[in-house]
């Protein structure tokens, strides 16, 4: 008896481990079909970028780089960028906008707007060489917005009073705990409008749009695609197949090779996108809206 369970004993104890870590198992199989490579993976160095901005503007650290390590890479002959965006922080949109400046610099850039460009996501999107929408997109919101709640009559309910000790007359402008004053809300204007101006200058010089006519196509107007392109803030038409091509054409490039974005990259960036939700619903700040 054993001799028959030594001989049996490496298939009992390889049972033995599977049972006790079954789970553990069937997620390490799922992580190796995520992201074992496949058999026809092409090791051909790419020739075309495609960067993708989705979601809330906030934290653009990772596209930047993208950005900028696209304008350095000679073997990189011209850039894709699908933006679908509501918008986001100001500063980080400029960010975005400017790095996409520079890449212009030194190779065609087309931005695709695949679902929304609006606002800051507008913003960022503003010195691509052609601006090109999904017919069913919706584009515009040019616009700048800080808002707040005044949770003064519940926090009375609850019997909370807040207390600070501030120097500077302006110095708890915006705060939730009581209703803002005039001098306050003045003051939070002049911030506001500055923004805007900036906003809808930098939208005008680099459309090539009258600022004076600006109430036409900012304004926090609205517009479906073809709206958006009949007032200049869209170049054309089309799905994702025609962005393509068209980079292709303005790089001049008769082979394309398109970058494959890594899963875990693309899984990572889900989960930032996630947490930037999350900052963005619960710290608010003055946004372009």
């Amino acid at each position: 008896m054993e001799f028959i369970k030594k001989i049996f004993s490496p298939i009992t104890a390889t049972m033995g481990f599977i049972q006790n870590h079954f789970k553990a198992m069937i997620f390490v199989l799922i992580l190796f079909l995520i992201f074992a490579p496949k058999d026809d993976v092409d090791f051909t160095p790419n020739n075309l970028q495609q960067i993708n901005l989705t979601g809330p503007i906030i934290m653009v650290s990772d596209v930047i780089q993208e950005i900028d390590d696209a304008a350095s890479d000679n073997s990189i002959k011209g850039v894709l960028v699908v933006v679908d965006s509501p918008g986001g922080a100001v500063a980080p949109s400029i960010e975005v906008a400017y790095a996409i400046k520079r890449l212009k610099e030194k190779k065609p850039v087309v931005v695709y707007a695949s679902g929304t460009l609006a606002s800051g996501g507008y913003y960022a999107s503003i010195w691509a060489n052609e601006i090109m929408a999904n017919p069913g997109c919706m584009v515009g919101s040019i616009g700048v917005i800080m808002q707040g709640a005044d949770m003064s009559e519940l926090m009375s309910k609850i019997g909370i009073k807040s207390q600070s000790v501030q120097a500077g007359k302006y110095k708890k402008v915006g705060t939730g705990d009581r209703e803002w004053k005039s001098y306050e809300i003045n003051e939070l204007n002049k911030v506001i409008n500055g923004t805007y101006d900036l906003f809808t200058s930098d939208v005008a010089t680099a459309r090539g749009l009258d600022i004076n006519k600006r109430d036409r196509f900012a304004n926090a107007h609205i517009f479906t695609a073809a709206q958006a392109k009949k007032v200049g803030l869209v170049d054309s038409l089309g799905v994702s197949y025609d962005a393509k091509l068209r980079v292709a054409q303005l790089s001049g490039v008769v082979h394309p090779v398109w970058n494959k974005e890594d899963k875990f990259e693309k899984l990572m960036k889900k989960l930032s996108a996630s947490a930037a939700v999350t900052l963005y619903t619960y710290f608010p700040s003055i946004v372009l809206k």
